[in-house]
Order: C-alpha cells, then structure tokens, then sequence
C-alpha cells in the first residue's frame, strides 16, 4: 500500500490519492465526469480500494475519538483546528484525511481503533497471494483461494477466515485480544505468529511464535487447547480440538514464498494441496495410491511440473478427464 503512482499534485502516495478523493466526494454536487474518475482510479488496482475503504473506516471511528484527540492528531500535521468541525462539514472531512496520514504515519492508530470500528475484507484469487497490513500494526498474508472478514472495535480485534488459508502476525495489545473465527474453531492471541488453514472438513492451526489458545467455536472460555512455538493442532467440523502434536511450520507456510513443501506426505495431502492451486481438483483413484508417500519441493505457481515429475518418482501415473480434471492412479 505503498506504492508510487502518479496524480494531479505530482508524485504521491495512493494513501494520499485515497485522501484528496475522499474529501473530493463529500463535495454537495460531484460532477458525472469526477464520479467516472473516481470510478476508475478505485477499479485501477486493489490498493486503492483498500486504502479508500480504510479511510472511511477510519472517519467513521472519528465521531467517537476524544476531540483532544483529534486535534492533537490534527496539530501534528498543522491540520486546522478542530474547533470548527460539526460547524463546517468539509473542513471535517479534510481533519479526517489529515487524522488519517498522521495516525498511520507516527504509528497512531491502534490508539484510534480502540475507540472506534474498522472493518474490511480482502480475498485472493485462484494461484495469489496477497500480504495486508492491518491498521493495528498487524500483518497478514493470505493464501491462494482465500477471504479474509476484519473488524475492529472497542475491546477486541476480530478477523473471520471464510476459506483458504491466512498466516497472522499480530501487533501485541493484552488490552483487545486478537480473536480468528475459521468454521469450528476459533483462535485467541494477543500478539504472535501463527498460521490458520480452513478446509471442507476441519480448521488446521500452526504456531511459528508465541503462545495461542485454540477453542472449538462454541466451547466454553475453560475448553481450549494451548500451543507454543513449533506445535499445532487441528479442529473437526463437530468443533472437537485435537491435543497439540509438533508441526514444521517453515514448511507449513512454505507457500508464503511460492513453494510446496512435502515431508513424507501422503499422496491424498498431496493432492488436496496441490488442489488449492489449479482450476480443476487433483484426486487420487484409490486408497492405496492415496497412502503413497511422497518427500520434495516445488513451486506453487507450476503445479503441472509437480505432476509430470510424479510418476518418476512414484509407481503412478496421472489420468487427464473430459471435465479437465486430473487424478494419480496406480501404474
């Protein structure tokens, strides 16, 4: 989100760009050819909407930021004073982008998002992968096929992983808990490095660091599972927490660099991985081939060469269907 790109003023920021739009749009009578404008640069690339979405997010929490708050914010930046805010509505909206370069600028605004709320989603596609910063300070990296749901407020930050996979690293606040619902379970931190899988039939979690409390989703506060770095711990669609078992989470999260990781995985793990990445799933024909085990590396983006070297290494073969669809079958 910090990319350079060109404007009107000359070099700046898409934060900056996403600023003087925002104020440009609480004009009383915008223009239809400012309207396509604005249109076009928000579908131009995803950054922009982010930081657009993250800027009305952040006037919304104004109204319940102290107003010495704001006009120690305001005075920072040589903003004018927010005396005359409810007085004068697009000077407020002006305060507003100003509050929201200084608070993201001096690292600010965790202190804000306590007393506000700011929500947003981001997704990936089939084969991305896409890091967002949060505006906690917080930071996510989210797998291919993924949707990440956030809301901050008062008391608790909560992120809801719809699909796919999301690695965390949360910005320590012992005040506001950082709290990911994923189908059955939910994951409790205050501030570590972990790593959240969603699937059809269960919610995998992985630790690299600190300390995380896993709880099936409906489970009282006592019923959770503890983990430390280096330990993880899966979660069935009945909501039951299996006990902690050791985990490499490097090769777990692999992916975060284009990589697939394999150790001594079954072919069956093999395939509904190697699925999360291609338009069409790859199914192993039976049981036994599906016990097949298999130790390597390859890249994420080039799932085809993974199953042209596969049968060199292993007594498969892969049968291509009408559909498009591929399938490991014994040879």
């Amino acid at each position: 989100m910090t990319q350079i790109r060109e404007c009107a003023c000359g070099q700046a920021t898409v934060r900056d760009e996403a600023a003087l739009w925002f104020v440009r749009l609480q004009e009383p009578a915008i223009d239809a050819e400012q309207r396509q404008r604005f249109d076009a640069w928000l579908a131009q690339h995803d950054a922009h909407r982010d930081e657009f979405q993250l800027l009305q997010s952040l006037w919304a929490a104004t109204d319940l930021v102290p107003r010495e708050r704001l006009q120690a914010l305001c005075a920072t930046a040589d903003a004018t004073p927010v005396v005359s805010l409810k007085r004068r509505p697009l000077l407020r909206y002006a305060v507003a982008a100003s509050v929201l370069a200084v608070a993201l600028g001096l690292g600010l605004f965790s202190g804000l998002g306590r007393s506000g709320v700011y929500s947003a989603e981001f997704a990936t596609a089939l084969g991305e992968r896409r890091h967002v910063a949060l505006p906690d300070g917080s930071q996510v990296d989210l797998n291919s096929r993924s949707r990440l749901l956030v809301r901050f407020e008062k008391g608790q930050r909560s992120v809801e992983l719809s699909e796919g996979e999301a690695m965390f690293s949360v910005e320590h606040d012992s005040s506001r808990p950082f709290v990911v619902a994923a189908g059955p379970g939910k994951v409790t931190v205050t501030g570590t490095r972990f790593d959240v899988r969603r699937d059809a039939t269960q919610t995998r979690v992985a630790v690299e660091q600190g300390t995380v409390k896993v709880q099936g989703r409906e489970a009282a506060d006592g019923e959770f599972v503890s983990l430390t770095a280096g330990l993880g711990t899966s979660v069935d669609a009945q909501g039951r927490v299996a006990a902690a078992y050791a985990v490499d989470a490097q090769a777990l999260t692999a992916w975060r660099s284009g990589k697939l990781v394999f150790n001594n995985a079954s072919l069956s793990e093999v395939a509904a991985e190697v699925s999360r990445y291609r338009q069409q799933p790859l199914r192993v024909g039976s049981e036994a081939v599906g016990r097949l085990r298999l130790t390597s590396v390859f890249k994420a983006d080039d799932t085809d060469a993974l199953l042209k070297a596969l049968p060199s290494i292993l007594p498969v073969a892969v049968q291509t269907h009408a559909d498009g669809s591929q399938e490991i079958i014994a040879r």
